[in-house]
């Protein structure tokens, strides 16, 4: 995977706590949508997934383990 390439997200990482209702939203309103990847930071691939919310993509960013995204568009 590199930067600019499309990624479905998979699911809703182990740590996101699930008291954090506002944190645990985002991540499950990504899950099944595409995005493309806009950086790595320290192995974990960075989404900007505003527009889920109607805002602008860099509004909200997720970063995700690689393994729990598939690729989609290189």
């Amino acid at each position: 995977m590199n930067i600019g390439d499309r990624v479905r997200v998979l699911g809703v990482p182990d740590g996101v706590p699930g008291d954090n209702k506002m944190l645990l939203k985002l991540f499950k309103s990504c899950v099944g949508k595409t995005f493309p990847i806009i950086k790595f930071d320290d192995g974990l691939v960075e989404l900007h997934v505003g527009e889920v919310f109607g805002k602008p993509a860099d509004y909200h960013q997720i970063w995700l383990e690689p393994s729990q995204v598939q690729l989609i568009e290189a």
